[in-house]
C-alpha cells in the first residue's frame, strides 16, 4: 500500500489494516516523524489509540473486569459497528491471534463481548487499540452505554428507514405513469423529466440511505473479507450505476424504483430485527436495576438507631442497613434484628414470602413485605446472588451454540457462492439478451441476498432467551435453547416453576351478615399499604372500589395485620390466627374450602 508517497510492502493481512487505519485517520504524520523504531508498542501507537491506556488501570477496570485465574482476566465488552455475523467474525479472528488472548466471544445479537487474556503478556488497551485499528470500537459493558448506543442506532436507522420511504414513494409515482403507457402515449420530454426527477429522489436513498451498506462493503474488501453487505452494495450500485448512465445517455431501461424499493424493504427489515434484539437485551439490563441505589445505614449500631441515606454503592461488609417494609433488600445480608418476611419471587420463583428472623439471611433483590428488619452486610454489588445470576444470563447471551456458528461458517460460504452465480447469470445473459443481463445480474444479488441466514439465527435466539426471561426462565448457558429443543422429558422440582407468582382471589366464603363484595373491600383497605402478595391479590379484586381509611394499623409476622376501620377493630390473616384473637374455633365451613394450591 502507498504511505507517504512510497510503496510499502505488508507482511500480513492484520498489519495492513492497521497501516491502512492510520493512513484513513490522516496520522500519516507518524510516520513521517519517525527517525527510530520505538521501544515498545505503546510509543508506536497513535495520540489516538494512546487515550486507551486509561483502561489498564485497576480501579477503573473493577466495574467490568474480573479475575479468573492468577494472571488471567475476563472482561465484559460492548462492541460498536458489528451489523453482521462477518464483523463477528472479524473481529473474533482478529482478536483471538492477539498473543496473550486466550479466548473471545462475540453475541452478534446483543454487540457483547467476552474477552480473557493473560495480564503478563498483553494489555487490555492493546486488545481494545486491535479492535479500534480494524474499524470497530469496544468498550467496558454498562447498561447505561449500552441503552445510548442502543439509542443512537434507532434513531439513525429510523432517519434512514425515512428517507428511503419518502424516495420510494416519490420515486414509484414518477415510474408508474411509465408502467402504464402505451406506445406513443407519452412524448419523450415527459418521458425524460420523469426520469430525472426519478434520478433526484434517488440520490439521497443511495447516498444517505444505503450509504452504510457500501462503507462496510468497501471495509470487508479491504480487509480482504466477504461480509453480508458485499452483494447488496454490488446490487444497489450496479442498479443505480445503470439507470444513470441510461438517463445520461437516453438509454431503454433505468430501476430507479427497483433501488429504492430494496433500500427501504431492506433497512425496514433490519430496523425490525435490531428493534427485537434490543427488546430482548433489556431483559437482562432490568434484572441489573433490581437493586436500589441507595439504602439507609445505621452507623452506630446497636447502641444508636438513627439512619442515613447513602448510596448502595458506599455499603461494605459489616454496615448494618434497616430495610422498611416494601422495600428493595440492597445486599446479601445478615438479619440482625427484627422479624419479618421477604418475597424472594425474583430470585426462585416462589410467590408467597419466607419468614425471616434473627440470624437468617437475605438476598438482594428480594422484597421485605412485612415489618422493619436489621440487615448486617455481607456481600454487595457484584458479589450478590443476583448479580452472580445476571452473569449467567449475560454468558448465555455471549456464548455461541452450535447452530449459531454453523451458520456464520456457511454465511460465509454462501457469499462466495451467491458472487460466482450472479457473475455467471449475468454473463450468460449477456451472450443470450445484453438488455437483460444486468437486470438479471442484479436480481440474482437480490433474492439471493443472505440476510435471512446471518441475521435470524441470533435474532431468534436472544428473543427465545429474553422471552422465557420474562417467563421466569433463566438461561443461563448459550447451548440450552438448541439441547430443550431435543428434549422429550421436563421434570420441575417445585411449584413456583410453574405459577404465575401473582395470586388473585377466586372465592368468598362470608360467614356473618356482611355481605362478599363488603369483605373484599374491608380487606384491601386493611391491606392496602402491604406487598405482600396476599395483599396484592385482595387490592386487585377490590378494583376500583372506594376504600375506607385505616386507623391503628399492625403487622403480626407471618400471621396477618389488624386496625381500626370505621370505629372496629378488624382482622386479616391466617385463621387459626383470626380465630385465636376471637376466642373462636375455626369455622368449620373452611374445611376443604380452598382449592388445592389455594390460600385461605
Amino acid at each position: 500500500m502507498r504511505i507517504d508517497g512510497r510503496e510499502r510492502r505488508m507482511c500480513c493481512v492484520g498489519c495492513e489494516a492497521v497501516a491502512q487505519s492510520i493512513v484513513d485517520n490522516g496520522l500519516v504524520d507518524y510516520y513521517r516523524h519517525r527517525d527510530a523504531m520505538p521501544e515498545t508498542r505503546r510509543e508506536a501507537m497513535p495520540v489516538e489509540l494512546q487515550e486507551l491506556g486509561l483502561f489498564d488501570h485497576p480501579d477503573f477496570q473493577k466495574s467490568f473486569v474480573r479475575p479468573v485465574g492468577e494472571h488471567e482476566r475476563e472482561a465484559a465488552l460492548i462492541l460498536e459497528g458489528i451489523t453482521c455475523a462477518a464483523c463477528v467474525w472479524l473481529n473474533e479472528n482478529h482478536v483471538a491471534r492477539l498473543s496473550g488472548v486466550s479466548a473471545i466471544e462475540i453475541n452478534y445479537a446483543t454487540r457483547r463481548a467476552r474477552v480473557r487474556w493473560d495480564e503478563r503478556r498483553i494489555k487490555l488497551s492493546d486488545i481494545l487499540a486491535a479492535i479500534q485499528a480494524i474499524g470497530y470500537r469496544a468498550y467496558p459493558y454498562d447498561a447505561e452505554r449500552s441503552e445510548q448506543l442502543a439509542h443512537r442506532e434507532r434513531r439513525s436507522m429510523l432517519w434512514r428507514v425515512f428517507v428511503a420511504g419518502f424516495g420510494m414513494m416519490q420515486v414509484m409515482m414518477y415510474a408508474f405513469p411509465v408502467y402504464v403507457a402505451g406506445e406513443g402515449d407519452m412524448t419523450w420530454d415527459i418521458e425524460q423529466l420523469l426520469r430525472w426527477a426519478s434520478l433526484l429522489l434517488t440520490l439521497p436513498v443511495v447516498l444517505y440511505s444505503a450509504a452504510p451498506f457500501f462503507q462496510r462493503a468497501w471495509r470487508d474488501l479491504r480487509l480482504r473479507r466477504l461480509g453480508m453487505d458485499v452483494p447488496v452494495a454490488l446490487g444497489v450500485g450496479s442498479a443505480f450505476a445503470a439507470s444513470l448512465w441510461a438517463t445520461l445517455t437516453d438509454g431503454p431501461e433505468v430501476y430507479f424504483d427497483s433501488v429504492t424499493m430494496f433500500v427501504f424493504f431492506l433497512l425496514g427489515g433490519r430496523y425490525l430485527e435490531m428493534i427485537a434484539r434490543q427488546k430482548a437485551v433489556r431483559g437482562v439490563e432490568e434484572l441489573g436495576k433490581a437493586l436500589p441505589s441507595f439504602a439507609e445505614r445505621i452507623a452506630g449500631w446497636p447502641g444508636e438507631s438513627a439512619g442515613e441515606r447513602v448510596p448502595t454503592s458506599q455499603l461494605v461488609a459489616g454496615d448494618v442497613l434497616r430495610v422498611r417494609p416494601g422495600e428493595v433488600i440492597p445486599v446479601d445480608g445478615l438479619v440482625v434484628e427484627g422479624r419479618g418476611e421477604a418475597n424472594e419471587a425474583l430470585l426462585t420463583g416462589e410467590s408467597m414470602p419466607v419468614p425471616k428472623v434473627v440470624g437468617d439471611r437475605v438476598t438482594g433483590g428480594s422484597i421485605n413485605v412485612s415489618s422493619p428488619l436489621l440487615v448486617r452486610v455481607e456481600q454487595v454489588g457484584d458479589a450478590t446472588r443476583l448479580a452472580a445470576i445476571r452473569r449467567l444470563m449475560e454468558r448465555a447471551a455471549t456464548e455461541k451454540p452450535r447452530i449459531a456458528s454453523l451458520s456464520d461458517r456457511i454465511a460465509a460460504y454462501f457469499i462466495v457462492t451467491l458472487l460466482v452465480l450472479a457473475a455467471g447469470t449475468g454473463v450468460a445473459w449477456y451472450l443470450i439478451d445484453p438488455a437483460r443481463a444486468l437486470w438479471v445480474f442484479v436480481s440474482v444479488l437480490v433474492v439471493a441476498c443472505p440476510c435471512a441466514l446471518s441475521l435470524a439465527t441470533p435474532t431468534a435466539l436472544t428473543v427465545a432467551t429474553d422471552t422465557l426471561a420474562r417467563m421466569g426462565v433463566l438461561v443461563t448457558r448459550g447451548h440450552a435453547i438448541e439441547t430443550l429443543a431435543r428434549a422429550n422429558r421436563f421434570v420441575f422440582d417445585k411449584t413456583g416453576t410453574l405459577t404465575l407468582g401473582k395470586m388473585r382471589v377466586e372465592e368468598v366464603c362470608a360467614l356473618g351478615s356482611v355481605g362478599a363484595d363488603r369483605l373484599v373491600v374491608l380487606a384491601a383497605a386493611i391491606e392496602q399499604g402491604s406487598a405482600h402478595p396476599v395483599a396484592a391479590g385482595l387490592r386487585a379484586a377490590a378494583g376500583e372500589a372506594a376504600l375506607p381509611a385505616v386507623a391503628e394499623l399492625a403487622a403480626e409476622t407471618g400471621q396477618g395485620m389488624h386496625g381500626v376501620v370505621e370505629g372496629e377493630r378488624l382482622w386479616i390473616g391466617r385463621p387459626g390466627w383470626v380465630a385465636g384473637v376471637a376466642g373462636l374455633a375455626a369455622p368449620a365451613a373452611l374445611a376443604g374450602f380452598a382449592a388445592p394450591g389455594g390460600t385461605v
